[in-house]
């Protein structure tokens, strides 16, 4: 079997496809090629074609497609090339011209029939036959909307005249989906035969029953919308849900087409040359023509043949159909069901292909232009599958919208956020913790009673592209540049220079001046958070306890060997976008974060920092995690709980436990005890701070393991000590 890759779509079929998209100035050709096929499926069925197969008998040639694409895609201009410059002579000459005439044929043939059962007089029963005939009503060639008895009432027609087909073409889907229910319902029976029970219904003189006619009426069927209406995370996505799921999923072909492609670099000029290109209307105007053909008598009822070799390739696909269904998890019943019946919709649509070609029989080459469009197809009910969920709506939602927002706007906006307080609790929630996985940071805060809700989607930040704004001067001339992590030093080690974590406006009128350092020209944007150590701790302690992370130290002109102050610049692993005061609580949280004291009134966003030729030094660790830390948000929240439930340890022993992990309890405590040892702290001090500390985790270590390893470590650290 050919690869999907040397596989070619039908070639009248596609040539097709190319002017549509030409017309309609849209590059993305899926929504057209599905809407071809169904359309080439029509022709086929109103003239009854039918597939002869060795293991199936005879089956109809139809097509059921759901075929979504933005506004401004092209789908009603599409549909408009297609029924008026396309089938338009054939659906003309069926109208008038061959169904007339087969019914003509048809309704004595079932005059004789009933006669010869009923031991009637076969002019009176062709009288009655025409009679209930002409009863049934008018022949619609497509139609948009329709009752279940009114489907079965024109279907009756079509049986007695042994021709025509039931084309249902839903637009807007989205919009009429629910409405159209009823009729869907009866279109799940028809697809497979075009073959549906009949209707009990109470017979009277004023309304009598019609004998029920055995035989097939093929249904196409057409549903083509937005998708933005249809999978709207409401009850219109329910309802379609339900209906993929009771059958639809596994007979219908599926266009999605999330975007419309457009060439935006055309020149006027070049975009009216390709609107009215002559090759294009006279293609259009033969195709026309060979169409009108087969609204001919002759090809009525035709059956189309299947080759063995066909029929072979046929059971390889379905076998690898096969295959690929049995790989999804019993939870993905509609993907499985999809796959699993591909095969049947492309031998379907390959009868259509076949009869358009006015051929004999289905080969190989039609088969396999078939199973190129199912493929394809098939990809596309994957994405419309993978939708984004009603909760991750919402999380983009708030993220996108540059306002806070109140339950009120919520639920005024969005179809999909409604229920009861408890249900829409709990979808915001979702979409919260969805959040945390996908760059998006929804912020919680109360006034009055009343909930403010704010997000952003945050940018991950680049070791490469770092937020810094430098001078030689304390206020004026600040250059805002965005700098590589590893460059950093140079800059923290240049004489005279002050700089800033955050990039600084100028003064207004006066950009001479360049940045103004004051709280009102911090740009909101960075990505460094700055710690500044006083004093109070060694830098080998610093070290020890933030071995994990990535970090660039460095000592400031205070230091000495007696009192150790530095700076420690950590990149963050997002580029925030905060207010001076959410800013201020950011840098408290750190603070209060960490195992050591540092000069906590150094939280301001236009806080500068001097550089100085000492010490530095990097270390190669992990990205600062600065989620935990946001204010507003659900994790700094749980992060609050969590050092409350801790208020009987100090910082340094509930720093320890929060960094405790699967297999590393020993390493913890060992690194705990050698920060005492730097402290200064005597050898029974220590044993018994590690032991006390040891007692309160969960699954704490044997002491005579402490003794035999961290105490000896300890023991040889203090005995090499001035």
């Amino acid at each position: 079997m050919k690869t999907f890759e040397e596989m070619e779509y039908n070639p009248t079929a596609e040539e097709l496809v190319k002017i549509l998209c030409e017309k309609t100035q849209n590059s993305n050709p899926l929504f057209f090629r599905v809407l071809v096929g169904y359309y080439f499926s029509v022709v086929a069925s109103m003239m009854r074609a039918n597939i002869v197969t060795q293991d199936r008998g005879e089956i109809p040639v139809n097509m059921y497609a759901l075929n979504l694409a933005v506004s401004g895609a092209g789908k009603g201009h599409a549909c408009g090339v297609l029924e008026n410059d396309v089938i338009h002579l054939f659906r003309t000459r069926f109208m008038e011209e061959a169904f007339p005439s087969l019914s003509e044929q048809n309704l004595p043939k079932l005059a004789v029939k009933r006669a010869n059962r009923k031991a009637t007089d076969p002019d009176e029963e062709l009288v009655r036959v025409q009679k209930e005939f002409d009863m049934a009503g008018a022949l619609y060639f497509t139609f948009s909307e329709a009752t279940t008895p009114a489907v079965k009432q024109l279907r009756h027609k079509m049986l007695m005249a042994n021709a025509g087909a039931l084309n249902l073409q839903v637009d807007e889907i989205g919009s009429n989906l629910i409405g159209a229910t009823e009729v869907l319902n009866t279109f799940l029976e028809l697809y497979d035969q075009g073959d549906t029970k009949p209707k009990l219904t109470k017979n009277s003189a004023e309304n009598s029953r019609n004998e029920d006619i055995k035989g097939k009426t093929p249904t196409n069927l057409l549903m083509f919308g937005t998708p933005s209406k249809l999978l709207n995370g409401g009850k219109v996505e329910e309802e379609l849900y339900a209906m993929l799921e009771t059958g639809y999923g596994r007979r219908c072909f599926f266009g999605y087409s999330p975007t419309a492609a457009r060439n935006l670099d055309q020149t006027p000029e070049e975009v009216y040359a390709q609107l009215t290109q002559t090759g294009n209307d006279a293609f259009l105007k033969d195709l026309a023509d060979r169409l009108d053909m087969l609204a001919d008598g002759i090809n009525a009822n035709k059956k189309l043949l299947v080759s063995k070799e066909t029929s072979l390739l046929l059971i390889e696909y379905r076998q690898k159909c096969d295959r690929e269904a049995a790989g999804f998890p019993a939870h993905e019943e509609i993907r499985r069901a999809e796959v699993s019946h591909r095969y049947f919709k492309a031998l379907k649509l390959a009868g259509a292909y076949a009869f358009i070609d006015d051929a004999d029989e289905i080969t190989e080459d039609h088969l396999y232009q078939a199973i190129k469009l199912a493929e394809e197809s098939g990809a596309a009910f994957n994405l419309l599958l993978n939708r984004d969920k009603p909760y991750v709506k919402l999380a983009k939602f708030i993220s996108s919208v540059d306002r806070e927002l109140t339950q009120a706007d919520l639920v005024d906006e969005l179809p999909y956020y409604k229920g009861s307080a408890s249900d829409k609790a709990q979808m915001l929630m979702l979409a919260i913790a969805w959040g945390y996985k996908n760059n998006v940071i929804i912020k919680k805060a109360f006034s009055d009673g009343i909930e403010f809700l704010r997000g952003e989607s945050l940018k991950e930040s680049s070791l490469d592209s770092m937020v810094v704004s430098y001078s030689t001067d304390m206020t004026t001339g600040y250059l805002n540049e965005r700098v590589p992590f590893d460059n950093l030093h140079q800059l923290t080690q240049a004489q005279g220079m002050h700089w800033v974590a955050h990039h600084l406006n100028s003064e207004p009128g006066h950009p001479e001046l360049g940045g103004y350092r004051k709280e009102d020209n911090a740009v909101a944007g960075f990505n460094l958070a700055v710690i500044d150590v006083d004093g109070g701790c060694n830098i080998s302690t610093a070290k020890l306890l933030l071995s994990k992370y990535k970090y660039l130290l460095y000592t400031t002109k205070s230091h000495t060997e007696q009192e150790h102050c530095f700076r420690i610049i950590l990149p963050l692993n997002y580029e925030l976008k905060l207010d001076a005061k959410d800013y201020k609580e950011f840098m408290s949280n750190i603070y209060e974060w960490l195992p050591f004291e540092v000069d906590t009134a150094t939280n301001q966003r236009a806080r500068k920092w001097l550089s100085h030729d000492g010490y530095y030094e990097y270390n190669d660790g992990e990205v600062f995690d600065a989620l935990p830390f946001i204010p507003k948000t659900s994790k700094n929240e749980s992060r609050k709980v969590l050092l409350d439930s801790q208020q009987s340890m100090d910082n340094l022993e509930r720093w320890v436990i929060n960094h405790i992990g699967d297999g590393n309890r020993n390493n913890m405590l060992l690194r705990y005890a050698m920060i005492l040892v730097d402290a200064g702290f005597s050898f029974d001090n220590i044993r018994q701070k590690v032991i006390s500390l040891n007692d309160k985790i969960a699954d704490k270590l044997e002491e005579v393991e402490i003794e035999k390893t961290i105490m000896v470590s300890v023991m040889r650290a203090i005995s090499k000590k001035p």
